[in-house]
């Protein structure tokens, strides 16, 4: 029987594959021009207005790239707009976190140990607080403070390290480094859609029209291409962090996220100067993998444990309270708490998976979404069926769960 949570996961899969190809595309065409421009070398007997010129090769092929530091003189027919890249990202990364954050929000993102919050009050904090990011460094930018390079970068930095505290004391940890993520991708996909296109548009109106384009625009639309480039990496830590739970659910997540942001800084410093031509920096590695070692020190700290924890939510209640419900908690701990515990007993697990226990009734109810889906309409769980769940088992599982949701 096909039911809600069949057809939600293959959505989210969908999703999730589309949000990867076109993350590719744009973080591809991102880091290549970045690289491009800071390679820029002059040329002998170049056209007015060229700044720098390029030879690389590809394919087999050789391809001669020069840059207009304003623009060309006559606009060619074929120009060639690097935008929807960055729009179908943040697009389809934001349709994601509707099919998972926001339309499970009781088990993905809030946990009645962080903060109690209803579903809607969670969901609103989330839509809202990714706009906050991108309107006060918009105006940071736009400020007198704008002018500096350094300085804009230290206040970028501060507001991240803010929204990362912030986001703990918020939602899960999953959902807070996620949202972080988030939170940092839209600033980026902002700065194409409001500030990047809309520049090279102005430039490209000027010409159409005879006029010589101010060449501020394009000096704007470098500054916040170059911020995004040093975000780029930090974005892709945080988007991945759901996987592993020493990142996420350590006592110290927000720091770690921090470190991650410098970590980013670091690693694209020393790209970026050997794609100038100005050598290369390996000290920057060193710096990288103290940061790195400092993460994986601080992710070493579990979280206090509640002397009490949170009493089951209305949604959660309904799995408890059905008359399956005892057998489906003596199958799933019995299968799955070998590794699913607070102390794994199993060879070579150190953390529960995903930082998810069922070694009681109530982890089972709270987690009764994951189980279902990892083994009940798929065997994902245990892994290779280590424990040996049967064919009847699961079958319970499935029915436990849809009884519970109306299915």
């Amino acid at each position: 029987m096909l039911d809600y949570t069949f057809f939600l996961e293959w959505a989210q899969f969908g999703m999730r594959w589309l949000h990867v190809v076109t993350a590719i595309a744009w973080i591809g065409s991102s880091f290549y021009f970045i690289a491009l421009d800071l390679g820029l070398r002059p040329e002998k007997d170049a056209p007015a207005g060229v700044n720098g010129a390029a030879w690389q090769v590809h394919g087999g092929g050789f391809y001669h790239i020069q840059k207009y530091m304003v623009a060309p003189a006559r606009m060619p027919d074929d120009l060639t707009w690097f935008k929807w890249e960055s729009y179908m990202t943040w697009v389809s990364g934001f349709v994601m976190l509707v099919l998972l954050y926001w339309t499970q929000a009781q088990f993905y993102l809030i946990d009645p140990t962080v903060l109690e919050l209803p579903v809607w009050g969670a969901i609103l904090i989330s839509a809202g607080s990714l706009t906050i990011g991108w309107i006060l460094y918009d105006a940071i930018c736009k400020s007198k403070l704008g002018d500096n390079n350094t300085t804009l970068m230290v206040l970028l930095y501060v507001i991240l390290v803010v929204m990362a505290w912030g986001y703990t004391q918020v939602f899960s940890g999953r959902a807070a480094l996620l949202h972080l993520g988030a939170f940092t991708a839209t600033v980026m996909s902002a700065n194409v859609f409001f500030i990047i296109i809309p520049n090279q548009k102005i430039v490209v109106a000027d010409l159409k029209a005879g006029r010589t384009p101010d060449p501020k625009y394009g000096k704007i639309a470098k500054q916040r291409s170059t911020h995004n480039n040093y975000l780029t990496l930090p974005v892709l830590f945080m988007m991945l962090s759901n996987h592993y739970p020493l990142a996420f659910a350590s006592e110290y997540n927000w720091i770690i996220a921090s470190l991650v942001f410098l970590m980013g800084v670091t690693i694209r410093h020393f790209f970026n100067t050997h794609h100038a031509h100005k050598g290369m920096p390996w000290w920057t590695w060193g710096v990288t993998a103290v940061l790195f070692a400092l993460c994986v020190w601080l992710s070493s700290f579990h979280p206090v444990e509640e002397e009490e924890q949170a009493a089951l939510t209305p949604a959660e209640q309904r799995f408890a309270d059905l008359e399956s419900f005892p057998e489906i908690a003596d199958i799933v701990m019995s299968r799955c708490a070998m590794c699913h515990a607070k102390e794994p007993a199993m060879d070579g697990i150190t953390r529960a998976p995903k930082d998810v226990h069922l070694e009681t009734p109530e982890e089972v109810a709270r987690a009764a979404h994951q189980i279902y889906v990892q083994a009940g309409l798929t065997h994902a769980m245990p892994p290779a069926n280590l424990s040996y769940m049967e064919g009847p088992e699961r079958a319970a599982i499935r029915a436990w769960y849809r009884q519970a949701v109306g299915g």
